[in-house]
C-alpha cells in the first residue's frame, strides 16, 4: 500500500521549489529536511510547543508570521513564500556571508549553548523587526514586546536571558524599530 500523494509548490528562501511528490498528510519540517535538504530547522517537542522548528510565512501583504512547520502539513504551504534560517544571512556575489543584525547579536551575546532552539529564535526575532519596522514600539515597552515575542521558544540551556538581552540590544540601535512618548 503506498500513500497518496500530491505536487507541491513553495518558494523557500527565494527558490522555487516544485515537489511533484510529497505524501499527503506530510508535516513541512519533513519535505524541508528530506525533500529539499535544509537542515536548519529543528525537530524538538514534535507537537508544536517547542517552536524550534519556525520557519517564516511571508505574505502577499509583505507581513510575515511564524509557523511551526512540525505540525503544520506541507500542502499548508503550497504557492507560498517561506524563510527558512538557511534564508536569514545575506549571501553576495561572491559567496561571502553577512549574518543578519540578529544572528550578530545572538553572537556577540553568546546567546546560545547547544544551538539547538536558536533557528527558532532568530525567525521569531526577524519577525518581530520585521513588525516593528512598520509599527515602532515605545522605548518603554521594548521589553513587554521582546517577551511576548519570544515567551512560546523554549530553550533548556540558556535561561533566556541572553536571547532576549541580544533581541532588546538590536531593537534599541535599530533607527526606526522604537518611538518615544506615551
Amino acid at each position: 500500500m503506498s500513500l497518496p500523494t500530491r505536487k507541491l509548490t513553495v518558494i523557500i528562501n527565494g527558490q522555487r521549489h516544485d515537489l511533484p511528490a510529497v505524501p499527503e498528510g506530510l508535516m513541512m519540517i519533513d519535505v524541508l529536511h528530506e525533500m529539499v535538504g535544509l537542515t536548519g530547522s529543528r525537530l524538538g517537542c514534535g507537537i508544536g510547543i517547542c517552536h524550534a522548528c519556525v520557519a517564516i510565512w511571508d505574505k502577499d501583504d509583505g507581513t510575515s508570521e511564524e509557523v511551526q512547520t512540525c505540525i503544520t502539513g506541507a500542502d499548508f504551504f503550497d504557492g507560498k513564500r517561506i524563510r527558512t534560517i538557511e534564508g536569514i544571512a545575506a549571501t553576495n556575489d561572491k559567496g561571502e556571508v553577512t549574518l543578519s543584525p540578529v544572528q550578530q547579536a545572538f553572537l556577540d551575546q553568546f546567546s546560545f549553548q547547544c544551538g539547538y532552539c536558536t533557528p527558532g529564535f532568530v525567525n521569531a526575532a526577524t519577525v518581530l523587526l520585521e513588525r516593528l519596522k512598520r509599527a515602532p514600539v515605545l522605548r518603554a515597552e521594548v521589553e513587554a514586546t521582546v517577551s511576548a515575542a519570544l515567551e512560546n521558544h523554549i530553550c533548556r540551556c540558556t535561561g533566556y536571558v541572553r536571547y532576549y538581552q541580544a533581541v532588546r540590544d538590536v531593537i534599541l540601535a535599530t533607527p526606526g524599530l522604537t518611538r518615544d512618548g506615551a
